[in-house]
């Protein structure tokens, strides 16, 4: 009911308050928007809610913005592969529309949104390319692009990004 008269008092001029509300909705997010669109790229899919994700990851990342998401990350297809813990085929074989399955789109979606949080720490592409491929003593020498291969090294690399934003030591 409340909706219904926020939607008649914003109601422009022609449009009934049905029109109006069902205008004020969003329209769900798609992946492609997140990732192909260069505005939505600098936009990070950190801004997405975990629910957004969800639904694009069971609808499955197309070959179109895995490309877009690999060539942000300047990483070649081996690279990918290890990282996603698939073969290179699995990432070559697929053409143009075609989606990945959901878990691995998932991965996909999770690689893209650390790489998002950390332009929005860094403040600068280059600044986290360097960082993400030189080793560290929070994990033990390794470089943060070499534990990204299971979840849990993900979510390592995100806590350690983290803690770069408050200004811990990493």
């Amino acid at each position: 009911m409340a909706t219904a008269k926020r939607a008649q008092r914003r109601a422009a001029p022609g449009k009934t308050p049905r029109k109006a509300a069902k205008s004020a909705r969003k329209k769900p997010v798609r992946a492609y928007e997140i990732v192909s669109d260069d505005e939505s790229i600098d936009r990070g899919e950190g801004h997405l809610t975990p629910m957004d994700k969800m639904n694009m990851s069971k609808e499955g990342v197309t070959k179109k913005d895995f490309e877009a998401i690999k060539e942000r990350l300047r990483l070649d297809y081996d690279s990918m592969a290890t990282i996603l813990s698939v073969t290179r085929a699995t990432l070559l074989n697929k053409k143009g529309d075609e989606k990945f399955n959901t878990p691995l789109s998932e991965r996909i979606i999770d690689v893209n949104d650390i790489y998002s949080y950390g332009i929005e720490v860094f403040e600068d592409e280059d600044r986290l390319q360097e960082w993400i491929h030189r080793p560290n003593r929070a994990l033990g020498g390794k470089t943060p692009i070499d534990i990204m291969d299971s979840q849990f090294g993900r979510e390592e690399v995100r806590n350690l990004i983290g803690r770069i934003a408050y200004g811990v030591y990493s």
